[in-house]
């Protein structure tokens, strides 16, 4: 039994790992206003961001981590209006400065979340055999997420 509870953590730790990115992603959001970084430069960054990163780490969630508790589970309904409410936040296109502080505001809240609630209600009550089942689709799927943010020159937030 021990053996199928340490499986459970490990199968979401890459998961939990690109939560460290997205921390990081809303720091250097936060970096950039505080330096009045030009807007244009951080809607850049965010916009790749998004695209390169974070979509497919929703997808990855939708397709895979949510359907574990079923569509219809409450915290994963919050998690499907948190993802359309980020989206809509990333699609913006006016009072940026604002919209960048709610981003980096939902998305750390977020996180959270997942992390405190969602992810553990989701290894509470998993079976050993649904999870091995998900966890070869999830790590399939996380392995074709190559980010690397070397590949972002623009390091506003170093300067």
């Amino acid at each position: 039994m021990q053996k199928g509870i340490e499986n459970k953590y490990l199968s979401l730790i890459p998961l939990t790992e690109d939560h460290d990115e997205v921390i990081l992603f809303c720091e250097r959001i936060r970096e950039g206003l505080q330096g009045k970084i030009e807007i244009k430069r951080i809607k850049n960054y965010i916009d790749w961001f998004k695209e390169i990163y974070l979509d497919p780490h929703f997808e990855i969630e939708q397709e895979f981590i949510f359907p574990i508790l079923g569509n219809n589970n409450v915290r994963v309904i919050r998690a499907i209006a948190n993802h359309r409410r980020l989206n809509r936040l990333f699609n913006e296109t006016s009072n940026l400065n604002t919209v960048f502080h709610k981003i980096e505001e939902e998305l750390t809240t977020y996180i959270g979340f997942e992390e405190r609630i969602l992810y553990q209600e989701i290894r509470a009550i998993t079976t050993q055999e649904a999870w091995q089942e998900a966890w070869k689709e999830i790590e399939e799927k996380h392995s074709q997420l190559k980010f690397s943010d070397e590949e972002w020159t623009d390091r506003f937030w170093e300067v």
